[in-house]
C-alpha cells in the first residue's frame, strides 16, 4: 500500500489518480488522518499545504534511504494553475523515483483529445498544442503527436452532425452470455433472466416511445445499440426491439445505425438477417482475441474460430462495415499472444478496430478476485501498443477516436481506428460530449449538452428487475432532464 498524508484535505483526487498511474497495481490512500499499520505501506507520502506553497516528502520504505522532497510555489485562488503544479511536483518526484516517465505524463483524465480539439478551434498552431502539452503535462512527443491528430479526424468528422436540432440515441441490452473476468458493464447472465427478457423489453418500449415523442421535429444523427450482449436476443426479440426504433423516430437524418454484436457465441445466421434486413449500417464483432487459453481464462465461452466464422457469415450477408475490439494486457498474454491476434485480424480484414488496454477496474471479477490472478503477467508495453498501431495501419486504417481509462495497464489509451468512410461516429460523441445522447435501458446514462456547453446527466437503475418495476420514474427522471 502506498499512503498520501495531506495536513488538510484538498486535490485528493487528483492526488491519487496521479499516484496509481505510477503504480496501478498498489492500492493507495490518499486523505487526512490516521494512517495503516507501518508495516502494511510501501511508501508514504506527505504533503503540506502552505500559505502559499506546497511541501511534498517522498517517505522511502527503508529508513536509512534519503527523503526526496520539493517545494513548489502556488496561488491557491487559482485552483486550476494550483492543481497543474501540484501534479508537476508529484510527478517530477515520482519520476525520479521509480526512475520511469508516463506516456500520457500527469493527465490522468479520460478525454485528452479535448485539449487539442479546443486548442484547433482557437486558432491555434500544432506547435503552439505540443508546447503546451509538453510543458503543462509532460505528455511525451509519441502522444502528442497521437491526440493531435486524432484531433483533427474527429473535428472533421463531427462537422457532418446538427448540434442544435440533432441528438443521438443509445439503447442498452443487459444481457450477456456469460460476464467476462475485466468487465465492469452492467450486464446479467442470459441463463438466469431468460425469462424476463420480454418484460425488460416491455419496459423498454416505454421508454423509447417517451424519447420518440419528445424528439418529434428534431434530427437523430445516431444510433447505438449496446450492452452487454444485445444479440443475446432472439431473432424475433431483436426484430421487435428494432421495429420499435423504426415506428419511434424518423431516421432522414440517421447518418450511422450500429448494433454491437459483440460476443461470436450469440451470433446466428438468422439473428444477422434480421439486422440486415431492419438496415444496421455497422456491427460490431470483438474477439478481444484469438488466443483460446486467455479466451478461457477471461471466461469468454467461445473460440477463436468461431470469431473467424461469425466475422466470414456477417460478410457473406453484406455487411461492409465490421467493427473487431480487442485488449492488450490480458493475463498471461505476451506480445507474441498480441501479434497472433492482431495477424488472425488482418487476414479478416475489418472495417475498424478498437484496441483497449486492459485496466483494473473495481467492479471486475478480475479486481474483486484479485488474489486468484495476481501472479500471472499483465504485458501491455510501448512495443505493444506500437504493434498494434503498426497492424491497423497495414489494414489500411488511421486512428480516429482516443480515449482513456483509469488503472490502465501500461498506463496507455484506447484507439480505434477505421477505414476511410467506416468511422464509428457515435464512439467519437460518447467521449467529446458535443451532442444530446439519449440513453434507454437499464444502467444507461442520458447526457443533455446545452449550447452554453453544460452537460446534465439522468442515470437509469442498473439492475433489470428494478427497471422493469420502475419503468414509469425512470422516464420521469429523463422527462425532468430534457424539459425545461
Amino acid at each position: 500500500m502506498i499512503t498520501v498524508q495531506l495536513n488538510r484535505a484538498d486535490f485528493e483526487y487528483d492526488i491519487h489518480s496521479l499516484v496509481k498511474a505510477f503504480f496501478p497495481a498498489e492500492d493507495v490512500l490518499v486523505g487526512v488522518g490516521e494512517q495503516p499499520a507501518k508495516e502494511e505501506i510501501s511508501f508514504h507520502i506527505v504533503t503540506n499545504y502552505r500559505e502559499d506553497s506546497i511541501e511534498i516528502m517522498v517517505m522511502p520504505e527503508d529508513e536509512s534511504s534519503e527523503r526526496v522532497s520539493h517545494t513548489v510555489r502556488v496561488d491557491f485562488s487559482d485552483r486550476k494553475e494550483t492543481k497543474n503544479r501540484l501534479k508537476q511536483a508529484y510527478y517530477q518526484l515520482l519520476r525520479m523515483y521509480t526512475k520511469k516517465d508516463l506516456p500520457w505524463g500527469t493527465l490522468t483524465g479520460i478525454r485528452p483529445v479535448k485539449i487539442p480539439v479546443a486548442f484547433l478551434e482557437e486558432g491555434k498552431s500544432e506547435n503552439e498544442i505540443r508546447d503546451f502539452m509538453k510543458q503543462t503535462y509532460f505528455v511525451s512527443e509519441e502522444k502528442i503527436g497521437l491526440s493531435i491528430e486524432v484531433a483533427k479526424r474527429e473535428r472533421a468528422l463531427l462537422e457532418k452532425l446538427d448540434y442544435e436540432n440533432g441528438y443521438s440515441l443509445y439503447v442498452g441490452i443487459p444481457f450477456c452470455p456469460s460476464t467476462c473476468l475485466y468487465c465492469s458493464f452492467t450486464s446479467f447472465p442470459l441463463s438466469v433472466w431468460n425469462g424476463r427478457v420480454d418484460a425488460y423489453l416491455d419496459a423498454l418500449e416505454k421508454e423509447i416511445d417517451f424519447t420518440a415523442e419528445h424528439f418529434a421535429g428534431k434530427r437523430l444523427n445516431s444510433i447505438y445499440i449496446g450492452g452487454g450482449t444485445p444479440t443475446t436476443l432472439t431473432p424475433k426479440q431483436l426484430k421487435r426491439l428494432t421495429g420499435m426504433l423504426r415506428a419511434g423516430f424518423d431516421f432522414s437524418d440517421c447518418l450511422e445505425f450500429t448494433v454491437e454484436a459483440g460476443r461470436p457465441d450469440s451470433i446466428t445466421r438468422e439473428k444477422l438477417a434480421v439486422l440486415r434486413g431492419e438496415g444496421i449500417s455497422r456491427i460490431s464483432i470483438n474477439p478481444q482475441t484469438m488466443n483460446d487459453k486467455t479466451l478461457e481464462i477471461i471466461g469468454r465461452r467461445h473460440t477463436a474460430q468461431q470469431t473467424i466464422e461469425s466475422f466470414y457469415l456477417a460478410r457473406e450477408l453484406g455487411f461492409d462495415n465490421i467493427n473487431m475490439d480487442v485488449i492488450v494486457g490480458l493475463p498471461g498474454e505476451t506480445l507474441s499472444d498480441v501479434e497472433a491476434t492482431m495477424q488472425k485480424l488482418a487476414e479478416l480484414g475489418p472495417d475498424n478496430l478498437t484496441v483497449h488496454s486492459l485496466a483494473l477496474k473495481r467492479a471486475a471479477r478480475l479486481k474483486m478476485q484479485w488474489d486468484a490472478y495476481q501472479n500471472m503477467t499483465y504485458e501491455n508495453t510501448d512495443q505493444t501498443i506500437c504493434l498494434t498501431a503498426d497492424y491497423a495501419g497495414q489494414m489500411g486504417m488511421v486512428p480516429y477516436y482516443l480515449y482513456r481509462q483509469k488503472n490502465m495497464a501500461g498506463n496507455f489509451e484506447n484507439v480505434g481506428y477505421a477505414k476511410t468512410g467506416k468511422e464509428g461516429i457515435y464512439n467519437i460523441l460518447i467521449m467529446e460530449e458535443v451532442q444530446t445522447i439519449v440513453a434507454c435501458g437499464a444502467g444507461s446514462i442520458s447526457k443533455r449538452v446545452y449550447p452554453d456547453g453544460r452537460i446534465k446527466r439522468c442515470e437509469n437503475v442498473k439492475d433489470v428487475a428494478s427497471f422493469i418495476e420502475r419503468i414509469d420514474e425512470m422516464i420521469e427522471r429523463k422527462r425532468k432532464l430534457l424539459v425545461d
